[in-house]
């Protein structure tokens, strides 16, 4: 009886999901900490946006489809029993058995697919002018092998009963079954819905006004649905805009716990300590529901996938450690003075994390202050990348600085830090030219735009061919010569021993402050020109140096034996645990 069969005639039970809207956010009053815990996560948008999306079970007993109202109420209109679907743009595309991903369905536009191939068209022929219930416009297809439905969201009668799909009118002049059908070919927003890897369309979706399919996975028994989609398993629903009328937009609709659990072992190794995994579960779930509706106006979800907000692949990689992780913090968030803090986290320090303003123009956060990180000296070794040379031509030099806005710059002729941190990062560097103007860069933004993105790995360096010291330098009361740490020593319960960990100074405004750790053993202002024509610049670390160190909460967890709580609390001055 064809495809349509596999349809279920009509749902009745609504499915309650609560998903983002550019509304204001309803708060846990106890902690003003947003009550939504449900995220959309964009997986593909703007330039990865994709012309096809195939899907299938990984637990599971197929799809149900559908979309929301304005009262986030989700509205399940047809379902499947197919368990291998693609979900693509309602053009004349055609399969690729061999793209990546176990094949992938492209757009050939109005021309005609190679000859063999399984291809979808976007012709069709309609039966009628629709109706209000499925279970009619099922009716009138009951008989029709290559029947389906579309569902014209916004109309009164919004079921299209629909057969065939053809890339050309004289194929589909020479299929028409009666002259009372409807040339139909769906709109810019149309999505289809086939068996993955045939010619079979088994769904379209129409919503000029709200165009977002939703698409759930049906469960099997008492196990959890899950799908697979490019390589990777996640929990929750998927949403399919055509933001653009030649690709999808691919949205996972996901929960707070279970995108925790996606998050958790890409930004972490899942086989690392657990209080480090702890502490990473609680950072990634804070930050996450600090930045929600971050990308909404340009794309329409919450969060991305990539490190502009947390890396996040679904299940793939989840080992009981990790998600033991997850679940022993549920609903655990950092709060300072009762409100979400904004807890990045990097990498690694090099040896002291940053002021937020000293890195990102913009009101210093009283829980963003920087702090001495030695914790990393004990697993240095272990560091990917952790230290680093940058070695740039005086011409590059001089381009950059150029193409930074000072267009009449001569000849770059030195560089020099112009301020250190208290920490012993830099803030700003000065680059002179033959003509003795000097041109300053300032922050993230600048160093990088002065040095190079990827090269400039961290604000931790120094200029010039100087050997960087871990762990045994230490500045006191800014500007200052660098001092070697382990010629101090102390009395303590048990004697007199080296000093070690963090060391305090006072400084020129009467401030007791951190001196402690690795810093450049040069003192600042120093000018430096080039060597052989190149610019040398030496530094340690990875990351904006913001937040919590992901290898010091590791060297934390397992060298000495501290907490999630205590980890956290480290590199977040004065913030809480609370549970929601």
């Amino acid at each position: 009886m064809g495809f349509a069969k596999k349809f279920t005639r009509f749902i009745a039970v609504l499915l309650v999901v609560c998903v983002a809207l550019p509304f204001a956010l309803p708060l846990d009053a106890s902690a003003n900490i947003p009550a939504r815990r449900t995220l959309r996560i964009g997986l593909n948008y703007g330039t990865t946006a994709l012309p096809s999306a195939n899907f299938i079970n990984g637990v599971g007993s197929g799809y149900e489809f559908g979309f929301y109202d304005a009262n986030l109420v989700f509205h399940p209109v047809a379902a499947t029993a197919e368990t291998r679907i693609s979900v693509m743009i309602d053009h004349n595309m055609q399969w690729n058995p061999s793209a990546e991903f176990s094949g992938q369905y492209f757009s050939v536009g109005t021309g005609a697919p190679a000859a063999g191939s399984a291809a979808v068209g976007f012709i069709h022929w309609r039966i009628s002018s629709g109706h209000a219930n499925a279970g009619d416009a099922y009716a009138q297809i009951a008989e029709i092998p290559d029947g389906f439905i579309r569902y014209n969201a916004g109309h009164a009668n919004p079921f299209m009963p629909i057969y065939g799909n053809y890339t050309s009118d004289t194929e589909a002049n020479a299929a028409r079954r009666s002259v009372h059908h409807t040339r139909d070919a769906g709109t810019a927003r149309t999505i289809t819905v086939a068996v993955m890897g045939t010619g079979n369309v088994i769904f379209e979706f129409d919503n000029t006004a709200n165009p977002a399919l939703i698409f759930g996975i049906r469960p099997i028994n008492d196990a959890r649905p899950s799908t697979h989609f490019r390589g990777d398993q996640y929990f929750g629903g998927f949403r399919f805009e055509r933001r653009v009328s030649t690709a999808l937009t691919v949205v996972n609709i996901v929960e707070l716990e279970d995108y925790v659990q996606g998050v958790v072992p890409y930004e972490m190794s899942p086989n690392w300590p657990l209080e480090a995994l702890k502490a990473q579960a609680i950072c990634a779930r804070t930050y996450a529901l600090s930045q929600l509706n971050k990308h909404n106006t340009a794309h329409g979800f919450d969060l991305c996938n990539t490190m502009d907000c947390q890396v996040y692949r679904g299940r793939n990689n989840a080992s009981n450690n990790s998600n033991t992780a997850v679940t022993s913090t549920a609903g655990m968030v950092v709060t300072y003075n009762g409100a979400l803090a904004q807890t990045f986290y990097v990498s690694s320090h090099g040896g002291a994390s940053e002021n937020n303003e000293n890195i990102w123009a913009g009101t210093p956060l009283p829980y963003l202050r920087g702090v001495i990180d030695d914790y990393e000296d004990r697993i240095a070794s272990l560091i990917s990348n952790y230290n680093w040379t940058i070695t740039i031509s005086q011409e590059d030099i001089t381009a950059r600085v150029r193409n930074a806005g000072h267009a009449g710059a001569s000849t770059i002729a030195t560089l020099r830090v112009s301020q250190y941190s208290p920490t012993g990062n830099v803030v700003s560097v000065v680059a002179t030219d033959t003509n003795g103007r000097d041109y300053t860069f300032s922050r993230r933004a600048g160093l990088q735009s002065l040095f190079g993105a990827t090269p400039l790995r961290s604000q931790r360096f120094n200029i010039g061919a100087v050997t960087w010291q871990p762990g045994s330098a230490i500045f006191v009361n800014m500007p200052a010569l660098s001092v070697n740490l382990n010629q101090y020593s102390a009395i303590t319960g048990s004697g007199v021993s080296a000093v070690s960990g963090s060391l305090m100074a006072i400084d020129g405004s009467g401030n007791i402050v951190n001196v402690a750790g690795g810093g450049p053993s040069v003192t600042e202002g120093a000018a430096t020109g080039p060597v052989n024509g190149n610019f040398i610049v030496n530094g340690r670390g990875w990351g904006h140096s913001v937040g919590m160190s992901q290898w010091g909460a590791y060297s934390q967890a397992l060298h000495f034996g501290r907490t999630a709580q205590q980890i956290i609390q480290h590199y977040f001055t004065g913030v809480q645990i609370t549970t929601t």
